[in-house]
């Protein structure tokens, strides 16, 4: 696993991994840079490590040991309950996938979601304005052969 430098001020953030394990450890450090409220989209083709980046999240805020979180395709959300410094902190994570209408969307109520105290990561939110409107940021995994992933956080202001 490999870390470079921040780049604009600390708002872009690049990662390199070569296991799965490795991907469950970035999600661990990342967990110390997203402040609540935030809502990011997590976007990846199928298979590049998504829900792995979400175990080490919910693991670094004591909201989940790794085995005990699971792709949301079927379900839509999992909620999670952490703390970070003693405070309490809410997990969601969300797969989008399957809806196709805003309609639809709406009846997750991601408005409800997004308390002062919450992260949400939203798998295939880039299919919807209002995700992307509300997002403030995005982690993107890229595959790079074989078991390489190329992670890149982008925080907006």
């Amino acid at each position: 696993m490999t870390d470079t430098a921040p780049a604009a001020e600390g708002r872009i953030h690049e990662f390199k991994t070569e296991s799965g394990a490795d991907t469950v450890k970035v999600g661990r450090k990342l967990a110390a840079l997203l402040k609540p409220p935030q809502l990011l989209l997590l976007r990846g083709d199928l298979g590049t490590g998504k829900t792995t980046l979400v175990k080490g999240i919910a693991q670094a805020l004591d909201a989940a040991e790794p085995d005990e979180v699971t792709s949301p395709t079927f379900t839509l959300i999992h909620e999670y309950d952490g703390t970070r410094d003693g405070d309490p902190i809410k997990l969601y994570h969300l797969d989008v996938y399957r809806l196709e209408s805003e309609r639809q969307l709406e009846t997750l109520g991601l408005d409800e979601l997004l308390t002062p105290n919450a992260l949400v990561l939203v798998e295939w939110g880039e299919k919807f304005k209002s995700i992307k409107k509300r997002s403030t940021g995005e982690i993107l995994i890229t595959a790079e052969g074989g078991d390489t992933r190329k992670i890149t956080v982008t925080l907006k202001d």
